[in-house]
C-alpha cells in the first residue's frame, strides 16, 4: 500500500493551524511544524488569561473603591462592611462605576454606609 504524503483531510488541518497563525512573525506563520507549536502555546495564554483577567478587573475595582472612600473618611473594609448592613446591593464593578464617573453619588452612599455604621 503505497504512503499517503498530504490528501484533503492532512492539508485541511494543516490549513486550519496556518490560518490561526496569520500575523505571526517569520517562520511561525509560514511553517506548520513552528505554527502548531505557536498556535498551542497562544491558546494556552488565551485559556489563562482569560481567567486572570478577572481576577485584575476585580483588582482594580477594589482599588478605585478605596482610593474614593478614603477621600470621604472610610477605609475599604468598613465601606465593604457598611454597604453589607446598609443591604445596598451594588457589587464592586457597580461601586466602582460610580466612585470614577459620579463622584457626587458616590459621596451620598457613602453618607449612607456612614449613618449605617454609626448606628
Amino acid at each position: 500500500m503505497p504512503r499517503a504524503k498530504g490528501g484533503f483531510k492532512t492539508r485541511r488541518r494543516r490549513k486550519k493551524v496556518l490560518e490561526k497563525a496569520k500575523g505571526y512573525y517569520g517562520a511561525k506563520s509560514k511553517l506548520y511544524r513552528i505554527a502548531t507549536e505557536s498556535v498551542d502555546k497562544a491558546l494556552r495564554h488565551s485559556y489563562r488569561d482569560r481567567r486572570a483577567k478577572k481576577r485584575e478587573f476585580r483588582s482594580l475595582w477594589i482599588a478605585r473603591i478605596n482610593a474614593a472612600v478614603r477621600a470621604l473618611g472610610l477605609t475599604y473594609s468598613q465601606f465593604m462592611s457598611g454597604i453589607k448592613r446598609a443591604k445596598i446591593g451594588l457589587d464592586r464593578k457597580a461601586l466602582a462605576y460610580i466612585a470614577y464617573n459620579d463622584p457626587q453619588a458616590f459621596s451620598q452612599i457613602t453618607d449612607t454606609v456612614k449613618k449605617q455604621l454609626a448606628s
